[in-house]
């Protein structure tokens, strides 16, 4: 018996057993799967690297400054701004900021006017200005309304703004929280973005080392959770004073009932090909902004991190948001794109894997109400993206308020 089991070797499980072990609380981690991470996993398939579905850690999150060693995770970066595929090119859009000389390249990108370009640097200087406990605060709309507000051109919206939260808030419609939009974006502006030289699997195996041997265990399948502990599949019965639920928003639904509402979901899926050469060179962000398919977002993950592929072959990333992802012809429709985009030298590109993943976020549509409660009553618990943010940030902020509202319950009288 231990005085916590928590439900799930995700983020939020690892980063609440981690600061409830380091408090001398005993703790036993049940994961259903073979290795810790949740939705943060990477696979090695033929000597490549793939993350499960793509994926990218954002250095400005203030629990990855605290909580991770970005020197131990080999951080490779992207380059600030991105690539747009518009009027059958790629233009570059940089950040004026870190790349003046590139300002005359951004300005004349056909993704809006001068005026959209102008109204993009005042955003951007906003949220730079405004604390994240601002933003949060803000009267909330969805970001397509947030866009239109702020004056945003509609060829503006559609050749920048879609395709760039497609990919992270797997938002093809700009359907999100404009509290979540503003928050990311400050992100975004503040810090920078990359991918840990292993994989984005590194980072809850980093969180995962620092716990005591023996508190997470693979393989336990929950079947039922009680105030007095969890049952697994097969009957056995691992008995604590408290629980806490770490798993998805789902499934922590299914397990507690009512208490947890379904927070709905967001599916994400990822064409992954390996090719003899890059189709473009550098550590970019490619966005489609002439909605040319259902990809929205690609990168030539080699050209990032040489460690996702072995030498001499590259590794491509075609990230597929929203329903999109759930249809079963989504490969060839993405390789059909991508043919479009790169011309004949698709022809040789090996397709390694297609991840499907039905729940990849909460929806989280407007309005956004963040630090959602944790404790359910009667030693029962639960921590998520879901019950703050869906981001990291959110996953490992809301293990460890968690942590602290458990530790409150064991020491009360």
């Amino acid at each position: 018996m231990a005085d916590v089991v928590i439900v799930g070797a995700g983020v939020a499980g690892l980063v609440c057993a981690q600061d409830l072990t380091r408090a001398e609380v005993s703790c036993t981690v049940l994961e259903a799967s073979d290795a810790v991470g949740g939705r943060v996993r990477t696979d090695s398939v033929d000597g490549f690297l793939l993350d499960r579905g793509f994926q990218i850690l954002l250095t400005a999150y203030p629990e990855v400054q605290q909580r991770l060693d970005i020197d131990a995770l080999g951080l490779a970066l992207f380059d600030p701004g991105a690539v747009i595929r518009v009027r059958g090119g790629f233009h570059r859009v940089s950040d004026p900021r870190r790349f003046p000389l590139r300002i005359p390249e951004t300005v004349a990108a056909p993704i809006g006017s001068l005026a959209d370009k102008v109204r993009l640097a005042r955003l951007v200087l906003d949220v730079r200005r405004s604390s994240v406990r601002d933003l949060l605060r803000r009267p909330d709309t969805s970001t397509a309304e947030r866009l239109q507000a702020a004056g945003f051109s509609a060829q503006m919206i559609g050749s920048f703004w879609q395709p760039l939260f497609a990919g992270i808030q797997l938002d093809p419609h700009l359907e999100v929280s404009s509290r979540r939009f503003d928050t990311i974006l400050r992100m975004l502006a503040v810090g920078a973005t990359g991918v840990p030289a292993r994989g984005m699997g590194a980072i809850p195996a980093q969180l995962a080392a620092t716990l005591p041997e023996g508190v997470v265990r693979l393989g336990a399948m929950v079947r039922e959770v009680t105030p007095a502990g969890a049952v697994l599949e097969g009957g056995e019965r691992v008995d604590a004073r408290v629980v806490v639920v770490a798993t998805e928003g789902p499934v922590a639904h299914r397990l507690v009932g009512a208490a947890v509402a379904d927070p709905g979901s967001r599916a994400a899926g990822c064409c992954w090909f390996a090719t003899p050469d890059p189709p473009r060179r550098g550590p970019v962000l490619i966005l489609d902004g002439e909605a040319s398919g259902p990809v929205k977002n690609v990168a030539v993950m080699s050209e990032v991190a040489p460690s996702y592929a072995p030498p001499g072959r590259a590794l491509v990333a075609a990230a597929v948001p929203g329903a999109d992802a759930l249809d079963p012809n989504i490969t060839g429709r993405a390789r059909e794109q991508l043919a479009r985009w790169f011309g004949s030298t698709t022809g040789d590109w090996e397709h390694l894997r297609t991840d499907v993943i039905p729940h990849g976020q909460p929806a989280q549509r407007a309005p956004l109400h963040p630090k959602q409660a944790v404790r359910l009553g009667d030693g029962l618990f639960v921590c998520g993206d879901h019950r703050d943010t869906a981001s990291l940030q959110g996953a490992m902020f809301s293990g460890g308020r968690t942590a602290i509202a458990v530790q409150g319950y064991l020491s009360s009288p």
